[in-house]
């Protein structure tokens, strides 16, 4: 399948508009955001399969799993680097209780990119991404830091990830920021006053993770069948009485969407991508049929009627 690709921000990279996310496949019982048992063989062909339909960039992160989803990433790309972009970020080290803190300081950059280049057995990454804010280290410091990692050749471009437009305008005072990549769905809609308008504004692309909102926009949601651990049953969403306005919502959705012979998770990504700001969406996917359905919503155009209805059943849920 040949997908239509973008330009991401000012770099050479040019990409499609779905991108393959690396969460849920990185979910063990050890980290908090825990997504229920995963395959990796599965998680494997899932990726192989994405390519396959011609994605061509994966965003992961080593704070997935620690380390996990990296590694899968590595073994799915083995002999195939050439296929994929790489995305992945720094800054979320583990803490002694189970938790984690942020550390954007010099030395631990240069720490985790060799740690990441060796779980994802390659040696560059196409794009570094400072996955949170570290209050404790200054910006500049950091993205000085990054510019460093791009002129030895190990990244090739830097982006930046749930940062400030304070951060952004910091950063952009060192060097140019490629890519700043946020929470964006149907479901969460905080960046659309600020960040979206200043990175058209500046020329940054913005990858859109949980567009999906962590699956409470998919088709075959059940809150009830998923695993006991699983991070989503203790999920705002998922408490009353947001979960029952929420299926109000989706009933609404499911609709538009079937009158199209299409899915609920074809419209969130449609919606999501009808923004001129929005380079790219991030879907985790765990197996070959999720994968399968990550282009669904590409060149579909929401006509004027659809969007008005969808903004009144959304004042409903908000």
């Amino acid at each position: 399948m040949n997908l239509e690709t973008t330009r991401l921000g000012q770099s050479n990279l040019h990409i499609t508009r779905v991108g393959i996310g690396t969460a849920p496949i990185g979910s063990t019982p050890g980290w908090r955001i825990n997504w229920g048992p995963q395959d990796e063989s599965e998680a494997i062909r899932a990726i192989e399969a994405a390519l396959d339909l011609g994605v061509n960039w994966i965003d992961t992160a080593p704070f997935y799993g620690w380390g996990r989803a990296e590694q899968i990433v590595g073994k799915a790309l083995r002999g195939k680097r050439d296929r994929a972009y790489i995305f992945t970020k720094c800054g979320t080290l583990q803490d002694e209780q189970g938790g984690w803190r942020e550390d954007l300081s010099p030395a631990s950059i240069r720490r985790e990119v060799e740690a990441s280049l060796r779980n994802l057995e390659t040696g560059y990454i196409d794009l570094y991404q400072f996955h949170d804010p570290d209050p404790n280290t200054p910006i500049e410091e950091s993205w000085a830091a990054m510019q460093t990692l791009i002129q030895e050749g190990k990244v090739r471009y830097g982006g930046l990830s749930n940062h400030t437009i304070e951060l952004m305008q910091r950063a952009m005072a060192i060097a140019p920021i490629t890519s700043n990549q946020h929470q964006y769905s149907l479901l969460n809609r905080a960046i659309e006053g600020d960040v979206l308008p200043f990175s058209q504004q500046h020329k940054i692309g913005v990858l859109c993770w949980s567009p999906l909102a962590s699956g409470f926009l998919t088709d075959g949601f059940d809150l009830e069948s998923l695993d006991p651990r699983d991070f989503r049953r203790r999920h705002p969403y998922a408490q009353e009485p947001a979960f029952s306005r929420l299926k109000q919502l989706r009933a609404t959705l499911q609709s538009i969407a079937q009158d199209h012979h299409k899915k609920m998770v074809d419209l969130a990504i449609a919606w999501i991508l009808r923004q001129p700001a929005v380079t790219g969406a991030i879907i985790g996917i765990r197996n070959p049929q999720e994968a399968l359905e990550m282009p669904g919503g590409l060149n579909w155009k929401l006509t004027h009627h659809e969007l008005q209805t969808i903004e009144q059943a959304l004042a409903l849920w908000d």
